[in-house]
């Protein structure tokens, strides 16, 4: 079992017992349950537990085992690539008429980034307490290193998604009601600021995968700086916002020129032999092989395997991947899994009922379809001349499905999109399936595990991400060559029959590559609201599944609302709400 896995709750390792003392110190007002940084901690392994309990919270965020309608929309819902079906039309998030600051998931995402940044400044207060005990400097510095990442981490999110906060960067042991509202340009650099007095601390490699290298801090400068120079030069800052882009560019060349990460361009890793196997009805012996030949797998593919994610697993390109343990799981961590089959599956039993039913590997598993594709994503960014791209092969982004009903006139036959496509409703249901939400070989089926979920390992960061942040900031610093150059890396390896020149670079090949690469990766509203102007608003009205977007969207907004929760309850000092919200 990983023990890097193995997430406790804070401070059950901390509580105190007095066993003995007189009377008067047994008096005396020092309440031992009423937790400070001074009493909480005492060794340096109290202090990296208080890490661990942020590593566990982030990758709650993204396996989402407890299915949390507000982490969907955290990363996904409501954007121009996802939405809902039809039988979750109640978790829409596009519906402007029912958007307003009042909603939960706007809260959910801004207390909880708050809550990290909380936990990150008691732990680097604590790394400071003169009774903690470290094996050395160097030791002290890596965990207060990690500790101002996820300060940043938390920061950058903040800053993306809501503007200008309020920077604290100290525990708080009363209440306060008079917070002030930063600017969105001052919340990034509180983030660059942390991360570019750490990241040295941090090592370039690590024995085992999951813990937070160089790299990922020197990522997230070249994305903080990209989106400082958007919000200068949205301010009239245009030579403050150049400066800021070529500080972006150096912090990504450093990842992808200067560091020990490179794409993955040939198969590798625990299935490099081996081509997916869609079984279809093993009773009568018929397979997708036997009907339509071998699918091949690839490189692209062997990148969403189990047993491939980390660097450490000869994965060249993972630059901080969160980790996933089935041992652990079955053992005592039930939130261990990607719920992605159930929650990201598309649901062909409800949608094309005459033809498909079931829920093994032929359906991609026991998809509900919690959040589904939209056409942009799942058709529109591969039409005409960018078909031809590894990331919609068959073996990445599968688009055949035999009938496996007996009553179906398609039984063993490919089933036509047009038949899944007759109607809104079908559509929403029936969609093609990514190789990063199911898989053809669960694991635990033996055990009692029914196909609702993934045991791998899990990006977080993957060097693609930084080639486009880097493409972006060239773009943006008027080098559309540069930029096309970096996203040919992309589509050279994905064996793309169209490359793209300087003329076809603007944001909206930017975010298409991004859709194409990134699939189910990115936190596609983070990329959207940090690119400013109308971009959001724009292509969420394009691409929303649903008329509702269309209907009710009769304002332009690049950023969420500041919850108006928190707006009232910080009673002493007036939070401006964002100015697209005020009226909401």
């Amino acid at each position: 079992m990983k023990n890097k896995n193995i997430y406790r709750i804070l401070f059950v390792s901390i509580c105190v017992c007095l066993w003995g003392c007189d009377d008067e110190s047994f008096l005396a007002e020092k309440p031992e349950t009423f937790y400070t940084t001074e009493n909480a901690f005492s060794t340096a392994g109290q202090v990296d537990q208080a890490l661990i309990a942020v590593y566990s919270q982030v990758k709650d965020l993204v396996a989402n085992p407890g299915n949390e309608s507000w982490i969907r929309t955290l990363r996904f819902n409501g954007t121009d690539m996802y939405d809902v079906a039809n039988i979750r039309r109640s978790d829409i998030f596009n519906d402007y008429g029912i958007i307003n600051p009042n909603h939960t998931s706007f809260y959910n995402a801004y207390s909880t980034f708050y809550q990290l940044i909380a936990k990150m400044n008691m732990a680097i207060q604590a790394a400071d307490l003169p009774d903690i005990s470290w094996g050395s400097e160097k030791d002290k510095a890596y965990v207060i290193a990690q500790a101002k990442f996820f300060r940043a981490f938390g920061y950058r999110n903040l800053g993306e998604l809501f503007g200008g906060v309020p920077l604290v960067a100290e525990v708080i042991n009363t209440p306060r009601y008079n917070f002030k509202r930063s600017t969105r340009v001052e919340t990034y650099q509180f983030a660059i600021d942390d991360l570019e007095s750490s990241y040295m601390d941090l090592p370039e490699t690590t024995p085992s995968g999951g813990r937070i290298v160089r790299g990922a801090a020197q990522h997230y400068l070249s994305e903080l700086y990209l989106a400082k120079g958007i919000q200068l030069e949205m301010d009239g800052h245009v030579a403050d916002a150049k400066t800021a882009y070529n500080k972006s560019i150096e912090y990504a060349n450093a990842v992808i020129d200067g560091s020990v990460y490179s794409l993955m361009t040939s198969r590798f890793g625990t299935r490099k032999t081996q081509n997916p196997v869609f079984y279809y009805d093993a009773a009568k012996k018929l397979s997708y092989e036997t009907v339509i030949g071998v699918t091949p797998g690839n490189v692209y593919w062997d990148l969403f395997q189990e047993g491939n994610t980390n660097y450490q697993d000869g994965n060249k390109e993972c630059i901080w991947a969160l980790q996933i343990d089935f041992a652990a799981y079955k053992a005592e961590d039930s939130r261990s899994k990607l719920a992605y089959p159930r929650s990201y599956g598309p649901v062909f039993r409800d949608g094309v009922t005459n033809h498909l039913q079931g829920l093994l590997e032929d359906v991609g598993g026991r998809g509900v379809s919690f959040l589904m594709p939209t056409m942009y994503t799942r058709d529109l960014i591969y039409e005409g001349k960018w078909a031809k791209d590894m990331r919609n092969s068959e073996a990445v982004f599968r688009r055949i499905f035999l009938g496996n009903k007996t009553t179906s006139v398609y039984y063993g036959k490919i089933v036509p999109w047009d038949e899944m496509y007759a109607n809104q409703n079908s559509m929403s249901l029936c969609y093609p399936i990514s190789c990063k939400i199911a898989t053809d070989i669960f694991t635990g089926i033996d055990l009692g595990e029914d196909r609702s979920n993934l045991f791998r390992d899990e990006y977080m960061i993957r060097l693609p991400e930084t080639i486009l942040l880097r493409a972006e900031a060239k773009m943006r610093n008027g080098n559309s060559a540069g930029a096309a150059a970096d996203i040919n890396l992309l589509r050279n390896r994905a064996q793309c029959e169209y490359l793209v020149t300087p003329a076809d670079v603007n944001t909206d090949l930017i975010l298409d590559e991004r859709a194409r690469e990134l699939v189910y990766e990115e936190w596609r509203w983070n990329t959207l609201l940090r690119m400013g102007g109308t971009v959001a608003t724009d292509r969420i009205k394009e691409y929303a599944y649903w008329p509702e977007a269309k209907a009710t969207l009769n304002f332009k907004f690049n950023l969420w609302p500041i919850p108006q929760t928190v707006i009232d309850t910080n009673k002493d000092e007036l939070l401006e709400q964002n100015c697209e919200w005020g009226t909401r």
